[in-house]
């Protein structure tokens, strides 16, 4: 379904906030029979319904919001609407179309789009696919998940989108090149499940993408893909890492050197894996990327790496602290943790607490020497998870701040304080950028 496609239908567009917002201002131009703007939200900080917005369409609160999108043609749902919602349950049943605006834009634009997904990695790939794509004369916009709505983007040549689950979940028209980074469970319980999670993730790769492009090393995205044709990065016959003429880790495109893993700045495996994604995008996209691996390593070299992404954070202790405040799953913490391999590391966990089975950790720390610090609220429930593995030793504090100042009495000079808190950050900050800001301040207090 493209935008034009609603000229003389009844639309309700569900969702008051940035994408409701574009959705009614795009909409709008396309003349539709009817409009209406639906928040079943009692969110106060819901931005004024007024001016443009108003005129085009009124807005609608409260349970005679259902009845006004169940009358409607088509509902256009925010990103944020999930799936279980009691709503969309019955608007399904009923049979009533719902789709997105990023469906919207997709339907229009697919030809000229990169699209990235990925239960991690997703963010960081993108941008590096963006930026490495400007630096080879291939301008591009970049846009998505990143806080602007696909339908506010400007018009270009090529786009390069992060994706979420939510908005892959009712795409009816692939990107171009279709990229997954990782997969595992996450935000179950917006979509119904671990099945159902998946299910929308690989949307974005289900309706006839020219090029797919995957992470080959991530096993549950291997076993969701089957013998699907795909570009496998980190495999031997694309772009991966091996030992370089001078003996040490390098890029490579299949056989041949591009430039030393120490030119990305970057640490952790997973990162070396989200430069070979991006590498093989590049590839895909008709960039000579063994002609141009020169220019490449200089744009890769001076890459900066994503706020509150394993973020270090200079401290005249010795210590190094780091902010990985989006890590809000136990496999993202993982990953982080085996950034750090080597060093002695506290890591400090916890957060909202959404149920997520913490079985995975405790796994994976089973045979490394650790600290693990937890805060509420689930920063407890994880600390139980891991007890009695011989090699962790576990803490308890009231908050962020005391977490911190405990870190340093127990972490040895030298080694590494790590924020990945496995867990979302709402509830006792307002956001994942306040925690980073409550970790930052707490850090540069305590270094008093």
């Amino acid at each position: 379904m493209r935008l034009s496609d609603l000229r003389g239908r009844h639309v309700a567009v569900w969702g008051a906030g940035r994408e409701g917002r574009a959705a009614v201002i795009a909409i709008a131009a396309h003349g539709p029979a009817g409009l209406v703007a639906v928040d079943d939200s009692a969110n106060f900080l819901t931005l004024p319904w007024e001016g443009p917005l108003e005129v085009a369409a009124p807005l609608v609160t409260g349970e005679e919001g259902f009845e006004r999108l169940a009358a409607a043609d088509v509902v256009v749902r925010s990103p944020g609407v999930p799936n279980t919602h009691p709503w969309m349950v019955e608007l399904r049943r009923r049979g009533v179309p719902v789709t997105q605006g990023s469906a919207l834009w997709m339907a229009d634009h697919a030809d000229r789009t990169v699209g990235v997904t990925g239960s991690k990695g997703k963010s960081t790939t993108s941008s590096l696919i963006s930026h490495l794509l400007t630096a080879m004369d291939r301008p591009n916009v970049f846009g998505g998940n990143i806080g602007v709505p696909l339908l506010d983007l400007p018009e270009a040549e090529l786009y390069v989108l992060e994706l979420s689950s939510y908005q892959c979940a009712d795409l009816t028209d692939s990107p171009r090149v279709a990229v997954v980074t990782a997969l595992f469970p996450e935000h179950l319980d917006a979509h119904g499940g671990e099945r159902e999670y998946y299910r929308d993730k690989l949307n974005l790769v289900a309706h006839g993408p020219h090029t797919v492009v995957v992470n080959g090393a991530d096993p549950r995205l291997a076993v969701e893909l089957g013998d699907r044709a795909a570009v496998r990065a980190g495999s031997p016959d694309t772009t991966h890492v091996a030992a370089g003429p001078d003996g040490t880790p390098w890029f490579h495109l299949r056989d041949t050197p591009l430039f030393p893993r120490a030119v990305l700045p970057l640490v952790g495996r997973h990162n070396e894996g989200n430069l070979c994604v991006a590498l093989a995008v590049l590839d895909a996209l008709g960039v000579d990327v063994v002609a141009r691996r020169d220019s490449l390593a200089v744009a890769v070299a001076e890459f900066q790496g994503l706020a509150h992404r394993l973020t270090e954070i200079a401290d005249p202790s010795g210590l190094t602290f780091v902010d990985d405040t989006l890590a809000t799953s136990p496999y993202a913490a993982m990953h982080a943790i085996d950034a750090y391999e080597g060093r002695p590391l506290t890591v400090i966990v916890g957060g909202t607490d959404r149920g997520l089975d913490y079985a995975p950790l405790r796994e994976h720390l089973a045979e490394r020497e650790i600290t693990v610090i937890g805060i509420p609220d689930s920063g407890p429930r994880i600390v139980e998870a891991l007890a009695g593995l011989p090699a962790v030793r576990t803490e308890l504090a009231d908050d962020l701040v005391a977490a911190v100042g405990l870190a340093r009495k127990l972490t040895p000079a030298g080694g590494v304080v790590l924020l990945s808190p496995a867990a979302p950050s709402y509830g006792r900050f307002r956001n994942f950028e306040h925690r980073s800001e409550v970790f930052a301040q707490a850090v540069a207090d305590t270094a008093r």
